[in-house]
């Protein structure tokens, strides 16, 4: 285990040296260490997990430029910049004209191909559903804070005689 003078004598500070220099630098201050500690946990408690996201051969897509359709007159409706990426063996087709620029499209559809098979896949593991049930979660902490403070405010305004 490293001590602390190696941890930065090596340049790498605490966070690239891991939790064994943490703990070595916070161990003279027990409080600190705890809070410290405490937070660098609780940071790894809300991350995404990405190791299930699968990952797209170019050999498996077919890709097809059409017309696009919608506003944008003759610089839409004469050039083909909307991207359709079909996935072979999955079978799974997207389309996409997001943007007027034939690269970018192609860049959102490889990142919307993907985002659909993680869900179709993944199903309630998948990124978005994660990234649903964080959000859901945050939505329910803040609604309980409300909750709890408009009691509290009864509650006062009750023992004030103002209610």
């Amino acid at each position: 285990m490293p001590n602390a003078d190696e941890c930065f004598m090596k340049g790498t500070g605490i966070a690239a040296s891991g939790i064994s220099c943490l703990m070595m630098l916070l161990k003279p201050v027990s409080r600190l260490h705890c809070m410290v500690f405490s937070r660098v946990c609780a940071a790894f408690k809300h991350t995404i997990d990405y190791s299930k996201v699968p990952k797209i051969n170019e050999c498996d897509l077919t890709e097809n430029f059409v017309r696009g359709s919608g506003p944008g007159g003759s610089a839409v409706n004469k050039n083909s910049n909307c991207v359709v990426l079909t996935h072979i063996p999955s079978g799974t087709v997207v389309k996409c004209h997001i943007s007027r620029c034939q690269d970018e499209n192609r860049k959102l559809a490889r990142e919307m191909i993907i985002a659909k098979l993680d869900e179709d896949l993944n199903g309630d593991n998948s990124v978005a559903a994660q990234k649903k049930r964080l959000q859901e979660k945050k939505y329910k902490k803040s609604e309980y804070k409300k909750q709890k403070m408009a009691k509290l405010k009864s509650e006062w305004k009750k023992r004030e005689g103002l209610a």
